[in-house]
């Protein structure tokens, strides 16, 4: 679904060192393996960094999946163990974690939160014959290198601007402002918003800008979305960010309707602002456990299992690894192109719903949701609230 970081020097060389080491098409062949009984998924996810909430959350989704299968006997005859890497959000990071998780022997890659820590993984998991279903990520960039093993359970950015687009409208927008970070999964969710609000012509994009990430202050930002007299603004990128700058637009007076994209609802972007600054203040997301009566029970498990009621992302890794373990089993074996092929045949009900796939790996009917700020939280906005 997302990227965080800028390359620093360190994820630069480790990039380079990626290119360097994977430039061949030659499989990377798996190291030594402490238990081959054991079927191993691997879940890439940021534990450290300022996305840490949402990989803690991934991992509690994907370890109650993991949990649920072995206690009921396993997959195949086998138990499933869940090999955890920090990709941190981070390019350089992420290389290691795919190549770390190689060496374990993996049999499908079931992470993924950020699309610009994931990009760099495609190519690893690839020559290791690895699929991978893609819980969070959602930038069309993952689709680019056109590998036949890589799934999206959610839907991609196109299909969120799409969604985007016709609920601004009905929010009363007429001229938007995108605002991006300038990396992966945010630009392409603006880009994908800009192109579709000028092709149907609901509303006119009257400026596309871009903020850096970590920045202390984006009164300029603020101050340019003013000046281009935007009425709404579509901001793509994180909830850091997006925290200050729905506070710098309402310090310049901007008094429109700020919608943020789900890399910004899924986290604590309300937790530090005022009720001021919070009104008005909408966001484009995927799965809410909390407003969706038929996770109920679901949820009820989830709780029960680990202690605290399941957030954002949640969903999305647990129906990734019962998607991944539904294909092993019906490939009958660990053979790895017979699950890729399983995989993309996969006809199966979870708890974002049906999963079925394109034959570009994209999900045929992705679930969004529009949410709107109440207080400290969001709650589930309807056109009839």
């Amino acid at each position: 679904m997302r990227t965080r970081r800028v390359l620093s020097v360190t994820a630069i060389g480790a990039v380079l060192a990626l290119l360097t080491a994977c430039g061949a098409d030659e499989p990377e062949t798996p190291g030594p393996s402490a238990d081959p009984g054991t079927i191993r998924l691997a879940a890439l996810v940021p534990l450290t960094g300022r996305s840490s909430h949402s990989g803690d959350s991934m991992v509690h989704g994907a370890k109650m999946a993991v949990d649920e299968a072995n206690a009921a006997g396993g997959v195949l005859g086998r138990q499933v163990e869940l090999v955890i890497e920090d990709d941190a959000c981070d390019p350089g990071t992420a290389v290691t974690a795919a190549h770390n998780a190689v060496k374990r022997d993996v049999a499908v890659s079931v992470g993924g939160y950020c699309s610009s820590a994931v990009v760099p993984t495609l190519k690893i998991f690839r020559n290791a014959g690895i699929p991978m279903i893609i819980a969070q990520a959602n930038s069309t960039d993952l689709l680019e290198p056109g590998y036949d093993s890589v799934f999206l359970i959610c839907g991609t950015v196109a299909a969120e601007a799409e969604f985007a687009v016709g609920w601004m409208k009905r929010l009363g927008g007429d001229r938007l402002a995108v605002v991006h970070d300038g990396t992966s999964f945010p630009v392409t969710l603006a880009d994908s918003t800009a192109k579709t609000a000028k092709r149907t012509k609901k509303m006119t994009v009257v400026a596309e800008l871009k903020l850096s990430q970590g920045a202390p202050s984006y009164a300029r930002i603020a101050g340019a979305v003013r000046a281009a007299k935007a009425d709404i603004v579509y901001f793509t990128g994180y909830y850091s960010e997006a925290s200050q700058l729905i506070k710098d637009l309402r310090g310049e007076g901007f008094t429109g309707e700020i919608v943020v994209g789900d890399g910004a609802t899924d986290g604590p972007l309300l937790q530090d602002l005022t009720a001021v600054e919070a009104k008005d203040v909408y966001g484009t997301a995927l799965i809410f456990p909390e407003f969706m009566p038929g996770l109920a029970e679901w949820s009820g498990r989830y709780e029960k299992a680990v202690g605290s009621a399941p957030g954002p992302s949640t969903v999305e890794a647990y129906d990734s690894v019962k998607v991944a373990l539904d294909a092993i089993t019906r490939a009958g074996s660990l053979d790895r192109e017979a699950i890729r092929k399983a995989i993309a045949a996969t006809d199966f009900s979870v708890m974002s719903g049906p999963v079925t796939f394109n034959p570009d790996g994209t999900r045929t009917k992705p679930t969004f949701l529009m949410l709107r700020a109440n207080g400290s939280a969001f709650e589930l906005f309807s056109s009839d609230s």
